[in-house]
């Protein structure tokens, strides 16, 4: 596959939603785009086919992150959902308790997302390899993810 990786001014529009989202990090599957109408005009895909994965970081609109971008994000079929929540800012639902940081990796498996989690020392301070079944060959930790982004460790 060839991907293209976007960080700035991609936006994944679900097909049912008037609106689209502005992910913090976007891979694209750059063969699929022919097919995408909005994509040269602006910049806009909304077929599970263009979309291998995307990267949410968490702010103080967190409930957006877990709630409503997973359950679009499912429903459009994008393979590979990632929640980067650093500062360990979501509900306790989302990230346990005691809140703490927490990378949430979301595949999609028949239909529905299934989460993998690493959560306080194994999130933005550990050394645990993320395991991505999308892209194996991926060597990174949550703890580079947070330092890339600039966030504390």
């Amino acid at each position: 596959m060839e991907y293209l990786l976007f960080c700035l001014k991609a936006l994944v529009k679900p097909p049912e939603n008037e609106s689209a989202y502005s992910p913090d990090v976007l891979i694209l599957n750059r063969p699929n785009l022919v097919n995408e109408s909005l994509w040269k005009k602006e910049s806009t895909v909304s077929q599970a086919e263009s979309i291998p994965l995307v990267v949410e970081v968490v702010s103080s609109n967190w409930r957006d992150d877990y709630l409503k971008k997973a359950a679009d994000y499912e429903a459009v079929g994008i393979p590979e959902y990632w929640i980067v929540d650093y500062a360990g800012l979501g509900g306790r639902r989302f990230i346990g308790n005691p809140k703490q940081p927490t990378v949430s990796l979301y595949t999609l498996i028949e239909g529905e997302y299934q989460v993998s989690q690493f959560r306080g020392s194994d999130a933005c301070g550990g050394k645990q390899r993320i395991i991505s079944p999308l892209f194996p060959e991926l060597n990174l930790t949550a703890e580079q993810i947070c330092q890339a982004g600039g966030y504390p460790v």
